[in-house]
């Protein structure tokens, strides 16, 4: 997320977070860095301005889908992902916790299907209980500090439907001696907390990056099982 940075741009967020944390709001930098760049997305460590390539490849592999499934699109960011799963016909929530970046993306795709929204990850609305078909998060646990980690993994789990699945992309840590950050890396055991929270790992593949040698990049599928059918509602098929 900010290893591949300009040092100054790294050291930046870096002080921002310990900030925020100083504060114990621990989101509170993501609004701050937005405002800051005043609309040059040089300044934001992950805006590429494309769908991130995993999530790319993911859908690339798992077309067609079926045609009004509900998703959700957490800490969208400025809004490249959300759009590449509304054009395969999702019906795409995306949520900030940034006034400033849900201003950005609605300002990007003024003619969105999306429904950009501002809300907070260690807050979700009740109305969201797993209510979504699909949802992707993207190294925006990894972004959060330890002490707040369980909630997060929660609060994300939640949210997804029966028979929904739950893309993550992290990078994940070998050992459980907490990490230097942001980010945050996660344990084996924090990632083991989605399955005793009912979820089932489908599929996990590692990436190869410039990473420490005790960190790896990692895209994981999960899946929510029905009860009653156990039925999946994605094959893994091309």
């Amino acid at each position: 997320m900010f290893e591949q940075q300009p040092q100054n741009l790294q050291l930046h967020v870096q002080q921002l977070a310990t900030e925020a944390l100083e504060q114990e709001q621990p989101s509170a930098w993501f609004e701050v860095l937005y405002a800051e760049a005043k609309g040059d997305t040089a300044k934001i460590p992950w805006a590429k301005l494309t769908p991130h390539p995993y999530l790319q490849d993911w859908l690339t592999n798992h077309q067609p889908f079926a045609s009004g499934q509900k998703a959700l699109v957490i800490g969208c960011g400025l809004g490249d992902d959300a759009e590449a799963l509304a054009h395969l016909g999702f019906e795409v929530t995306a949520f900030d916790i940034s006034p400033t970046a849900i201003a950005w993306c609605q300002e990007r795709f003024p003619d969105s299907t999306v429904n950009y929204i501002v809300a907070d990850l260690l807050a979700i609305p009740p109305q969201w209980h797993q209510a979504f078909d699909f949802v992707f998060e993207c190294r925006n646990i990894q972004a959060l500090p330890l002490n707040v980690r369980s909630l997060i993994i929660s609060s994300v789990t939640s949210v997804i439907a029966p028979n929904g699945t739950l893309l993550l992309i992290t990078r994940v840590r070998d050992t459980e001696v907490e990490p230097s950050g942001p980010p945050w890396a996660l344990s084996n055991s924090e990632l083991a907390q989605f399955e005793n929270l009912g979820l089932c790992q489908v599929e996990q593949l590692v990436f190869s990056e410039s990473e420490p040698l005790d960190v790896k990049q990692v895209r994981i599928e999960y899946q929510r099982h029905n009860s009653l059918t156990g039925v999946l509602p994605f094959s893994s098929g091309g």
